[in-house]
């Protein structure tokens, strides 16, 4: 079996997976409702209480599968009947109060929260509470603790909180996309919408219609098909019927070169690669919305090369990211992506067609610098911007900064918006490693950060031969 970090994973491929076939055969509408019993057969649960919920969680899995609830067109999304089994959090006192007589938590509780049972135990009355932590700072025995879902501690946007029947809420106002959330999320109630059917689609109707499909391959791919060697994963996405893999890495090196342009003629940038990290701008420092590069990311800039070339043509992203499933619906990307897909559904898609990776020949996938491909860790970015910069002779006195996570991310802004940033490029990435640490990723960890370095070390192309040579 492939490699996945988690059995959520696991499960969410699937459902991919089995939508997918029934999907190239154009047998999913008469199916969509055996595939629950597909993956949960017999009457033994092995997941929830009994086997009748686990299909009925799997029939919403399934929904989100072939494009999720058509009046939410969000990323990101809540399967509530999945959202259950998680403590209802807040500060809670635990077994390692002392019953003492000082009774600071007491003390430190504005709201009079706080009672004591015969035993002089301390406990905390939830309808006075505001979750303040005072009595947790105050107790000497660290004996109040607070209790954090694990999707509301992994999103630093503080978009998730509990709605009236304890199911996690996505405040979307608040929300990047990143998917930091769908990856803590141990029940994998929280998720993200899939746009594989439309790519299904994109593929049989080239073979009528006659015109190519390219699969814009994100750098990170070096980390994560382990089983196989890089070339022959390309091999299998041919076979699935894209005209070719192009890489996003090659993007990377045209972003660069102009972002180092557009920062030596403004004087201060924020780098425009990270879909989540311009969302996090657009919503929290709509101030510095300026300073965002004008360029597109380096997924958008590949597409548009290859429709300026074949304006017939279309374009999938396939990477970690499920921000890009955001981005590629802006405006100002209209007309080059025309769908995304993660890492995970790749991997569905093409085990869906019973395509053996392993025995397949190597295809070439070449064209990118080192600067380019190693946009897919964190650091990545700066040092191509910089390398961009000596390539063309600039005197500019570069100063980066580069933002391993969006609370780096915010602090860096915060003294930017305040004009105590010295630094005068901003790389941002919304996830802790870069595009390496992303949530559409099949495995995470520095293993993958290593892959990408040696897939940047492959090449020999200079990021000028790479930016300039394909134009």
């Amino acid at each position: 079996m492939h490699k996945f970090d988690t059995k959520v994973q696991l499960l969410k491929y699937k459902v991919l997976r089995e939508v997918a076939r029934l999907s190239w055969d154009d047998n999913l509408l008469e199916n969509v409702t055996e595939i629950p019993k597909i993956i949960a057969p017999g009457k033994i649960p092995t997941m929830r209480c009994c086997v009748y919920k686990e299909r009925a969680i799997l029939s919403e899995r399934v929904r989100i599968a072939i494009g999720g609830n058509k009046h939410n067109r969000k990323v990101i999304q809540v399967i509530d009947i999945a959202c259950e089994d998680c403590p209802a959090g807040g500060y809670e006192v635990t077994s390692a109060c002392r019953g003492c007589l000082a009774h600071r938590c007491e003390e430190a509780c504005k709201r009079d929260a706080i009672t004591f049972d015969r035993h002089q135990k301390a406990y905390i009355d939830k309808s006075k509470c505001v979750e303040c932590g005072a009595c947790a700072k105050a107790c000497p025995y660290s004996a109040i603790h607070n209790y954090k879902r694990p999707c509301e501690q992994s999103c630093k946007v503080k978009a998730i909180s509990m709605g009236k029947d304890k199911e996690a809420v996505i405040d979307y106002e608040k929300c990047i996309a990143c998917g930091a959330c769908v990856y803590a999320c141990p029940f994998g109630a929280v998720t993200d919408r899939s746009y594989i059917l439309d790519v299904i689609d994109l593929i049989l109707k080239s073979r009528r219609e006659g015109y190519k499909v390219y699969a814009l391959v994100a750098p990170s791919i070096a980390g994560q098909f382990s089983y196989a060697a890089l070339g022959q994963v390309v091999t299998a996405i041919k076979e699935l019927g894209f005209t070719d893999a192009e890489e996003v890495a090659l993007g990377a090196d045209m972003v660069a070169w102009e972002e180092a342009k557009e920062l030596e003629e403004k004087g201060m940038l924020t780098s425009s690669c990270c879909p989540a990290f311009v969302s996090y701008i657009e919503k929290n420092f709509p101030q510095l919305k300026d300073r965002i590069s004008h360029n597109l990311s380096p997924a958008g800039t590949i597409a548009r090369y290859l429709k300026e070339k074949d304006p017939a043509c279309k374009t999938v992203f396939i990477g970690p990211c499920t921000a890009k499933k955001a981005e590629f619906q802006r405006k100002e990307y209209e007309g080059y992506i025309d769908s995304v897909l993660t890492f995970e559904e790749l991997q569905a898609l093409i085990d869906s067609r019973d395509i053996d990776v392993t025995s397949l020949p190597e295809s070439p996938f070449a064209g990118a610098s080192p600067f380019g491909r190693r946009f897919a860790r964190s650091g990545g970015v700066a040092e191509a911007v910089g390398e961009a910069l000596k390539a063309q002779g600039s005197g500019f006195a570069w100063n980066p900064i580069a933002c391993d996570g969006i609370e780096e991310c915010r602090a860096a802004l915060l003294r930017l918006s305040r004009g105590a940033l010295p630094n005068n490029f901003i790389e941002g990435m919304a996830c802790v490693g870069g595009c390496v640490g992303g949530a559409g990723c099949l495995t995470h960890g520095e293993r993958n950060r290593a892959e990408v370095e040696k897939y940047g070390g492959d090449s020999a192309l200079s990021l000028e031969e790479a930016a300039k040579g394909s134009k």
